[in-house]
């Protein structure tokens, strides 16, 4: 893996941790109570993006870091994965 291919996986896995941890803790105006004209109800009330981002970053770099490890080491090859040449080249038997 050179340094490019690891540089896409963890911009990869930084905006899929975002998109799961953004709704977490995350009050609607709705439910607060005050909703800002011109806004739906459904509007985060406090979005706090910079605490987002730092816990974003912080899990994508430490599942990235896991991955990184695994494929490195060797542990997971393409070999591995090829199910194809796993089953003799054969993917149904009939």
């Amino acid at each position: 893996m050179n340094w490019f291919t690891a540089l896409v996986l963890l911009a990869v896995l930084w905006f899929m941790t975002l998109f799961v941890i953004l709704p977490i803790r995350m009050k609607t105006q709705g439910e607060e109570g005050e909703v800002v004209p011109g806004t739906p109800s459904s509007a985060p009330a406090n979005l706090s993006l910079k605490r987002k981002f730092l816990v974003t970053s912080a899990v994508a770099v430490g599942v990235w870091a896991v991955i990184l490890f695994v494929i490195l080491s060797g542990y997971v090859t393409r070999e591995d994965l090829d199910l194809f040449t796993r089953f003799g080249g054969h993917l149904y038997h009939y």
